[in-house]
């Protein structure tokens, strides 16, 4: 154990988790990759949990970090910004919700909890509809409306959560379903539970599930939720924390692949903005954001130096479009990974999009999954040099693959072939 992680466990939570056997210190990062305390060199394929999503040390991220912190760090959103007034500008443009307003946190974790405050406020209700296997964050009310055990420490809510079925594709009673038939019955689900309650202040849903293990629904389902919501009045949140700025590739929102019926009343985002500053936010259209009857501010959300952090970051993604790299190297990635895991009997299924790849783990012969497993491959992959995740659903047991949007095509074959040597290898 080294010097440092024995100051860790004395002085940090013991349920603040730490990846690896021998937990590694990370010192500095450049492009792609990073390097340790103890010099080794690692391929990173987890940027941070999908927050460093454009490179490490970005010059047009740092620069921006240095230029505004010689100007001020600090004022708070009690005076004019001028920073995040071009921010929200753009995003606000980005986003497809008409006539929206942005609202500025520091996480992903506060952009859902101010969702769901505007939600229930709107709504004048505090019931909400979230999807199994789901994953919103670590306040006491975004953990209330996730539906993943392993990251839910508490039952005790503020809110009436009902969980409804659709966001794993491959496991559950709709499995082995065609996807017509698969959103069919989710829908049915829908209905029926929303037959059983009180009026619903939103339904909150990922468009592909992070912590859950980079699973997603068909196309179009919560497109087709969408009319269903629109009867009752229920307001739709999409998740975008994760899935957010292109990273699908196909889309720049995750939502996009459901846009039959518009775009979502309500979207978070967080993560990659700020290609590892602190920002998370909320966009809603006008209607539903002011409809607050009392004062608020926010002291850290919205910071001259995180906002100048993210009008650079997002400059740099849509003028390389970014995107667009995530489609064609992710597409390559995943069907490499694919042919890999077609010759390792452990390996279930390779799902994802753009540069958001899931490897599913099981016990060989068998639909079990495998959390074992999962554990020995991140640590054989540490060790042959690249850092990936984990998630999963009841059991962690997916390798999570998410490496910033400027990898390349080089830098994806040497990757998959690492995670080759760590699959056989365990």
């Amino acid at each position: 154990m080294t010097d440092l992680y024995r100051r860790h466990k004395t002085v940090l939570p013991d349920w603040l988790a730490l990846y690896y056997d021998r937990p590694i210190e990370i010192t500095h990062g450049e492009g792609r990759h990073v390097w340790d305390a103890d010099g080794n060199r690692y391929l990173d394929f987890f940027g941070g949990i999908l927050t460093t999503m454009t490179a490490h040390a970005l010059p047009e991220v740092t620069k921006a970090v240095s230029e505004q912190s010689a100007r001020i760090i600090h004022s708070s959103t009690l005076y004019l910004n001028r920073p995040m007034v071009e921010l929200a500008e753009r995003i606000a443009g980005l986003s497809g919700i008409p006539d929206a307003r942005v609202f500025f946190t520091t996480s992903g974790t506060e952009a859902n909890d101010t969702a769901l405050l505007l939600a229930t406020a709107h709504r004048r209700s505090n019931q909400i509809l979230a999807m199994r296997n789901s994953y919103h964050g670590r306040s006491f009310s975004a953990v209330s409306i996730t539906g993943n055990q392993a990251w839910s420490p508490t039952s005790l809510s503020p809110l009436q959560t009902l969980y409804v079925h659709g966001g794993v594709r491959t496991r559950g009673p709709y499995a082995g379903l065609s996807d017509a038939q698969f959103i069919e019955a989710c829908v049915a689900d829908l209905e029926d539970l929303l037959g059983h309650t009180r009026d619903v202040a939103a339904l909150i849903a990922e468009p592909v599930q992070g912590v859950g293990g980079f699973t997603s629904p068909p196309d179009g389902l919560y497109a087709a939720f969408r009319e269903v919501l629109d009867r009752h009045g229920i307001l739709w949140i999409s998740d975008e924390v994760q899935t957010g700025w292109g990273r699908t590739g196909e889309h720049f929102w995750g939502w996009q692949a459901h846009a039959e019926n518009g775009p979502p009343d309500i979207l978070t985002f967080a993560k990659g903005i700020g290609n590892g500053m602190s920002i998370g936010g909320v966009v809603a259209r006008a209607e539903v954001m002011n409809c607050l009857d009392a004062n608020s501010i926010s002291t850290f959300g919205g910071s001259p130096v995180t906002m100048a952090a993210g009008l650079a970051n997002l400059g740099y993604v849509l003028e390389h479009d970014l995107q667009g790299n995530a489609r064609r190297v992710g597409g390559l990635l995943i069907e490499r990974l694919r042919a890999i895991g077609a010759g390792v009997p452990a390996v279930r299924e390779v799902r994802g999009r753009g540069l958001m790849i899931g490897v599913e783990l099981v016990k060989p012969g068998t639909d079990e999954a495998d959390p074992k497993a999962a554990g020995k491959v991140l640590e054989a992959a540490r060790e042959s040099g690249l850092l990936i995740g984990k998630g999963g659903g009841h059991n962690t047991s997916v390798l999570r693959i998410a490496p910033p949007l400027t990898l390349t095509v080089a830098e994806a074959e040497e990757g998959a072939s690492l995670l080759e040597q760590a699959l056989r290898a365990v």
